[in-house]
């Protein structure tokens, strides 16, 4: 499915789709995860504008998917490979 990379602020977070759910990865300026998340059709940018002000990052990057199921799968897999700083323990 699609990806798509902005910047981590309002004006990036606005210009993403909303019309699929996805799973989005808050990354470091060097490119690193510091937090893996899944947000549902229609809530995309609302969920990237509830970690603003909490989890540091220069940039966001969207995977979108068919279902929240496909995406839950995948963020699974990023936490298990990744462990991104600002993801819970045991998620």
């Amino acid at each position: 499915m699609a990806t798509k990379k902005v910047n981590f602020n309002q004006k990036g977070i606005e210009k993403l789709p909303n019309d699929k759910p996805v799973l989005y990865k808050i990354q470091t300026q060097s490119g690193g995860t510091n937090y893996a998340g899944i947000a549902q059709k229609g809530r995309v940018q609302e969920r990237l504008q509830q970690h603003m002000d909490k989890i540091p990052g220069s940039k966001v990057r969207i995977e979108q998917f068919h279902s929240i199921r496909d995406a839950a799968k995948k963020e699974e897999n990023v936490i298990k490979r990744t462990q991104p700083k600002y993801n819970k323990k045991g998620k």
